[in-house]
C-alpha cells in the first residue's frame, strides 16, 4: 500500500499523476498549435497551421478528425464564457468567433484603418473582453500564411471591448508578442516575447503585467522568466494554484517540452517531449490532463494539478 504523501517525480512538482506516462495520442500533423479544450463535448481542437486546418481529438474514444479546412492558417484558439471558439487566423489576418450555430463572426481584422499583421494567440477575460497578440509570423512567408507587407508599424497586443467591439492597443513595445495567459484571478497577464526569432539580441522570455480589467489597461511590466536561448516559448496556461505552464522548443533539443513556474517566477520542473512544443492546454473531466502540441503530434499527460480553465 502506498504511503500517503508519496510523490511521483520531483518533490512538489505536480506534473505527473499515477504512472507518470506521457502519451502520444495523435500524430501526422505538420505543425500542431493552439490547443483548446471543450468540456461540453470532451474534445480538444488544435491548429495544424501549414495544412490549413483545425483538428479535433475526441477524448472519449481517441478519434481524430478534421474540424475545419480551410482554417485560414489558424494558429491560437481559445473558448469564451459562452462556449464559443475564438480563433486567430494568419492568412485571414483576423480574430474570429465561431457562433454556436457554426457561423463565423469577425472580431478584429483592422486597427486604425489598417490590416492587422497576423493574430497569433488570444485569451478571453471574465468580462468578455478579448485580448490578443499580433506578431508578423503569418505574413513572413507562404508556409504558415500568405506573404505580405505589414501595415502596422509595430507588433502590438490588443483588447477588444465586449460591448462596443472597439479595438484598443494595450502594449506596443514587444519585438514579437506571442502566447498569453491570465492568472486565475485575472490580476496578472503573462505574455511571451519570441523576438529572438528575428535576431540573437532580441528577447526570448515571458513578461508579466498588472491588469486593470475594468479599465482595459496593463501596467508594471517586468520579465517573469527568461528562456534558455536559442529556445523560445510561445504557449502559456495557468493552473488553479497560479503556477504557469509554458511550451519550450526551436532550440536545444534537451529543452524541448514544457516548463512549470511558480507564481514568483521560480522554475519548478520540466516535462521532456521528443519534439518542439509550441503550445498546451489543460483538459479532461477533472481539468487535470495536460494536452501538449508537439510539432507533428499531440501529447497528453495526467497531472496532479488542475487547469484554471480560464481561457
Amino acid at each position: 500500500m502506498k504511503k500517503k504523501g508519496v510523490s511521483f517525480g520531483p518533490t512538489g512538482f505536480p506534473a505527473f499523476a499515477g504512472t507518470m506516462a506521457v502519451e502520444r495520442v495523435a500524430t501526422g500533423f505538420r505543425w500542431a498549435e493552439g490547443p483548446v479544450y471543450f468540456p461540453a463535448g470532451r474534445y480538444v481542437l488544435f491548429s495544424d497551421i501549414p495544412n490549413n486546418r483545425i483538428m479535433r481529438f475526441s477524448e472519449d474514444d481517441g478519434h481524430v478528425s478534421v474540424y475545419r479546412q480551410p482554417s485560414m492558417n489558424s494558429n491560437g484558439n481559445t473558448i469564451d464564457r459562452e462556449g464559443r471558439l475564438i480563433t486567430c487566423e494568419h492568412s485571414g489576418r483576423r480574430v474570429t468567433r465561431t457562433e454556436l450555430d457554426g457561423t463565423i463572426t469577425i472580431i478584429a481584422d483592422k486597427y486604425n484603418g489598417k490590416k492587422l499583421n497576423s493574430p497569433n494567440d488570444a485569451v478571453v477575460a471574465a468580462d468578455g473582453s478579448i485580448w490578443f497578440c499580433d506578431p508578423a509570423y503569418g505574413i513572413g512567408g507562404f508556409y504558415e500564411g500568405i506573404k505580405d507587407d505589414a501595415e502596422q508599424d509595430k507588433k502590438n497586443v490588443y483588447r477588444v471591448d465586449p460591448k462596443s467591439g472597439d479595438i484598443k492597443m494595450v502594449v506596443d513595445d514587444f519585438v514579437q508578442p506571442n502566447g498569453l495567459c491570465f492568472s486565475p484571478d485575472e490580476k496578472k497577464l503573462y505574455i511571451c516575447d519570441t523576438g529572438f526569432t528575428d535576431g540573437p539580441d532580441n528577447p526570448s522570455h515571458i513578461r508579466v503585467f498588472d491588469v486593470d480589467l475594468a479599465g482595459g489597461k496593463l501596467s508594471n511590466s517586468k520579465v517573469f522568466a527568461e528562456m534558455p536561448k536559442p529556445s523560445i516559448t510561445d504557449g502559456l496556461r495557468c493552473d488553479t494554484a497560479g503556477r504557469l505552464w509554458c511550451s519550450v522548443g526551436w532550440g536545444d533539443p534537451n529543452e524541448d517540452g514544457v516548463r512549470c513556474y511558480m507564481p514568483d517566477g521560480d522554475l519548478l520542473g520540466k516535462i521532456h517531449i521528443p519534439e518542439t512544443v509550441a503550445n498546451l492546454c489543460f483538459g479532461g473531466m477533472q481539468r487535470n490532463r495536460l494536452y501538449i502540441c508537439g510539432s507533428s503530434s499531440l501529447y497528453a499527460v495526467y497531472t496532479s494539478a488542475q487547469g484554471a480553465m480560464k481561457p
